[in-house]
């Protein structure tokens, strides 16, 4: 089995470690990130740049690439460039923080490299772990985030698509784990309403000139079957399966027109 896995918090990042940690059992694991954080940048591609790609060595001595782009450079560069053939599955993750609701779904970078995968006809998971800011601990300045639940969870799972395959013509599953869940295994949920209230906070410059940081408040009226409430209020992982199909209301459109 060959995985291709990427992220958007960059490829130093400790949540691509401790996935590639989690699912190297499997088979050959090539690790393919962007240099630094890509968090908010959703499906972009770079196309009036070029792009570098170079080796570096994660923290375990074991060999990763770098590149100089967006998660979906990162996982077209890792199919087409790196990669002597296509993967049978990409992992893009263990993101740090949750990607849950239809509001922020498409400006998620975890998403876009999974979405990029499942647009090439590969199977792909998208990863995040919820993160209490009590459970975040510094080493040395580094910051230390516990996966182990998440390795959990993502270790079943890639066994289940191993053995079964993926179900149905299900291509793309956006998976949420709290980091220390009730159960290790996952609900299929839907997507909830939005994972922040959004906000834009005004400030001044020392010569008087605004400028604007946007801001959110994470948002707590969702239905109780979907992925936000259940991570949040039930503190169990959430799977959802997502599709690129993005059409609707085509006979509602046809009788407008």
């Amino acid at each position: 089995m060959k995985i291709l896995l990427s992220n958007d918090d960059g490829v130093d990042a400790s949540g691509i470690l401790a996935l590639k940690q989690a699912v190297e059992e499997f088979g050959e694991v090539y690790v393919v990130a962007p240099s630094n954080q890509q968090s908010g940048i959703g499906h972009a591609l770079t196309l009036y740049e070029p792009l570098r790609i170079n080796k570096t060595i994660l923290r375990d001595g074991s060999l990763a690439y770098s590149v100089s782009g967006t998660p979906t450079d990162a996982v077209t560069l890792g199919v087409y460039e790196i990669m002597d053939e296509k993967p049978d599955l990409v992992i893009s993750g263990i993101n740090t923080g949750q990607n849950t609701g239809k509001g922020e779904l498409t400006t998620s970078g975890t998403l876009g490299a999974a979405m990029e995968a499942a647009s090439l006809g590969i199977p792909a998971i998208a990863v995040s772990q919820h993160i209490d800011k009590d459970e975040v601990k510094f080493d040395e300045g580094a910051v230390e985030i516990d996966f182990s639940s998440t390795q959990r969870v993502v270790k079943n799972l890639v066994k289940k698509i191993r053995d079964n395959g993926m179900p149905g013509d299900i291509k793309l599953l956006n998976l949420n784990v709290p980091s220390n869940p009730d159960s290790y295994e996952p609900v299929i949920a839907g997507l909830a309403n939005r994972m922040y209230l959004p906000g834009v906070e005004k400030r001044l410059d020392p010569r008087g000139k605004p400028y604007y940081w946007i801001t959110g408040e994470l948002h707590t009226d969702n239905p109780v079957d979907t992925d936000g409430y259940i991570l949040q209020n039930k503190n169990l992982p959430t799977l959802t399966p997502l599709s690129l199909d993005m059409t609707y209301g085509l006979d509602i459109l046809k009788d407008w027109i």
